[in-house]
């Protein structure tokens, strides 16, 4: 199927594809949703975690890294308990860790999405070849923004995690070329094309 027929999976998907997928982010608390949907998801399918998203919003005060920098033994308990939570007091703890690193970024920015987007230069990327289904699971730019990230203290973001990430909250586009979304950024937000840096692991979604 085409790259972006994984919208048609699901119902929640498609409505996840249509109205969130690849759009620009420019709201740190959507920012920090995103990201830590990308810290759950390892390890599991991006199914079993799209459709636990209101739970995660419940048990974690919709994603307000101010409350969960704050978070004790004693939340952590809870949200272990919540019926339907993935119990993994890993993720939970690194979540709360996250939380507090975030702080710390927009303490020095000013705000996260300035840090991120700063990587960009305020621009959605397109890269060669990615508009036709040539899509990788990490890049240059992946690697770079993951190993800062990591030198200033978050867990689980790895190049692959970032990736998706940057891709989720809209600085790569990678909507298929032939996708109403993909022409609806370019048409509404700054971009920048790009040759393609570092990639690995392609695979050419345009005939599956």
């Amino acid at each position: 199927m085409a790259y972006c027929n994984w919208g048609n999976t699901s119902e929640v998907n498609q409505k996840y594809h249509d109205e969130e997928w690849g759009i620009p982010v420019y709201d740190d608390r959507k920012q920090f949703e995103f990201l830590m949907l990308e810290v759950l998801q390892c390890g599991l399918s991006w199914n079993i975690i799209i459709n636990k998203r209101e739970i995660f919003r419940r048990c974690f005060d919709n994603f307000n890294y101010d409350k969960i920098s704050a978070y004790t033994n004693h939340d952590i308990a809870k949200i272990m308990a919540f019926e339907g939570m993935i119990k993994s007091p890993r993720k939970i703890t690194a979540i709360i860790h996250n939380a507090q690193c975030f702080q710390k970024i927009r303490q020095e920015f000013g705000s996260f999405c300035n840090y991120l987007w700063g990587y960009s230069d305020g621009k959605t990327i397109i890269y060669d070849k990615h508009g036709d289904g040539y899509i990788p699971v990490s890049n240059g730019l992946s690697d770079i923004i993951s190993k800062d990230l990591k030198k200033r203290g978050f867990k689980y973001l790895g190049t692959i995690t970032i990736y998706s990430h940057l891709q989720a909250a809209g600085i790569i586009n990678d909507h298929g070329s032939d996708c109403p979304r993909y022409k609806f950024i370019c048409t509404h937000y700054p971009m920048v094309q790009k040759h393609r840096d570092k990639e690995k692991n392609v695979q050419n979604f345009s005939n599956k």
